[in-house]
């Protein structure tokens, strides 16, 4: 705490934020399809498997008794510890900030919290110790984004094939500059699948948010974009430091479609040479509904390498949402465009070019004000980078620290002790879902505020909100 922002936090407690919204409407909705995923997977055990059915309801008792605390704004009470050192961070933390209820706390924290009270219902069991009560939506939400990932992944094997060609190279660096930008807009936009957000779209909303059309039409919503600057760093490193490693480290986001693009970007970078090796950071334990561990990884892989009996596999009879209609297999050429993809990522894995490094400090609750005083080591890991990536919404909170910034506060000064002097180079790439933003011109905030939906005069922030709108920050902090 000490280390973080002096600004005042976002509360759950303020009712014109989105902090006070995510308490009292969507963390219920994430509570409740918790239970559910987990009754589905009781439903399936065999009946020898009595210990583990019992356990498992325990769990879901203990889940609905989270849900009715929430509900009735409970005090925040320690976390049980499960043996992870990072039990003791939050528990210490919770006591600093004295008593904290549901709805009247800072909502990052509070909110880390609300995942790492989840996940310590299985670390302690038994049998469920390693289950992910989100991996059977991201899955199911992957498996929607069919349309899409045939799209990306047909364009991404004519690109291989462009990139391998001969051209000079002054024509590679100008149609690197333009594909660079195009693959970061498209892994910016990636993020309007995050899950925690989807409690009302259908899966034809979140097809429609992926398309080549949409992403077209969203370019104008970029409020800040800094993407030239960032591969202008890329570039001149691939000049001047031909024979060296080049590092560019992607902080993750989402799992499923926002995790093939970002493998998409990875590949583009180590094929046109911006980096020699690229290094992903998961999260450690299940996050925030959507956010991606290191099975997700293999989960991907695994479907690209065989993609017809996932994309045409019947839909779980379990699920209320699974469609009967029986989809269309894959073409030939599709499975070829895709199984490319599962030879080309799994050969850079092998190489050691493309890297998945997790970190139990991405599931702590603390801004990243506090990586250089409380993770040295991982401090120093980032500055061997060219370029770090922090992908998505609560990346961007974590950065800032999730206070009231004033939007006109330049990014520099918002992410403290990773701006100017920190040896770290940071873009970041965030559609906006949360009231706090910085690096806004001179009247934007108002500006967008008259929009549609923008929130007008009524004090809140709500064009940040529903992520319509976007930022790309870059900070030079080697300069």
């Amino acid at each position: 705490m000490e280390f973080d922002p002096k600004i005042p936090p976002i509360l759950t407690s303020e009712r014109q934020t989105f902090a006070y919204i995510s308490a009292l409407e969507r963390w219920p909705v994430i509570l409740t399809g918790a239970i559910d995923d987990l009754h589905r997977s009781l439903i399936k055990l065999p009946d020898h498997e009595e210990d583990k059915r019992k356990e498992g309801k325990d769990i879901v008792s203990q889940l609905a008794a989270l849900k009715y605390e929430l509900l009735h704004n409970r005090k925040l009470t320690p976390l049980e510890d499960d043996g992870e050192g990072d039990i003791e961070t939050y528990n210490k933390e919770l006591e600093e900030r004295g008593e904290l209820t549901w709805f009247n706390a800072p909502w990052l924290f509070t909110e880390c919290y609300l995942y790492r009270r989840i996940n310590v219902l299985f670390s302690r069991a038994e049998y469920w110790k390693d289950y992910d009560i989100f991996a059977r939506q991201k899955m199911s939400t992957f498996k929607s984004s069919r349309p899409a990932v045939l799209e990306l992944g047909a364009r991404y094997r004519h690109l291989d094939k462009e990139i391998k060609a001969n051209h000079s190279g002054e024509q590679i660096e100008k149609a690197d500059e333009l594909l660079f930008a195009e693959m970061c807009e498209i892994c910016l936009w990636g993020n309007a699948t995050d899950l925690s957000l989807l409690t009302s779209l259908t899966y034809e909303d979140i097809q429609k948010l992926q398309g080549a059309k949409a992403r077209k039409a969203a370019e104008e919503n970029i409020i800040v974009n800094d993407l030239p600057a960032a591969f202008a760093v890329l570039n001149n490193a691939r000049k001047t430091k031909n024979n060296q490693e080049r590092r560019v480290d992607i902080v993750l986001d989402n799992a499923g479609f926002e995790l093939f693009v970002d493998l998409i970007l990875a590949g583009y970078l180590l094929l046109s040479d911006l980096a020699t090796t690229v290094v992903l950071h998961p999260k450690s334990i299940p996050w925030f509904v959507s956010d991606v561990v290191p099975k997700d990884f293999g989960d991907l892989v695994s479907v690209l390498a065989d993609p017809q009996a996932f994309f045409t596999a019947p839909e779980d009879k379990h699920d209320p949402k699974s469609n009967d209609k029986p989809a269309p297999p894959l073409t030939e050429n599709e499975v070829a465009e895709l199984q490319f993809l599962f030879s080309q990522w799994s050969q850079f894995h092998a190489d050691g070019k493309l890297i998945i490094r997790p970190n139990r400090f991405w599931t702590t609750a603390g801004s990243y004000w506090r990586i250089p005083s409380e993770e040295p080591d991982l401090c120093n890991d980032l500055k061997e980078s060219e370029l770090v990536l922090f992908k998505g919404d609560l990346n961007y909170r974590k950065l800032t620290g999730d206070a009231h910034w004033d939007p006109t506060t330049p990014f520099s000064n918002a992410i403290g002790p990773l701006g100017p002097g920190s040896g770290i180079r940071t873009l970041a790439l965030r559609t906006c879902k949360a009231d706090v933003v910085v690096g806004l011109p001179e009247g934007e905030d108002e500006r967008i505020r008259q929009t549609p939906g923008g929130g007008a005069d009524s004090g809140a922030r709500k064009w940040a909100w529903g992520g319509k709108w976007a930022v790309v920050q870059f900070c030079d902090g080697k300069a």
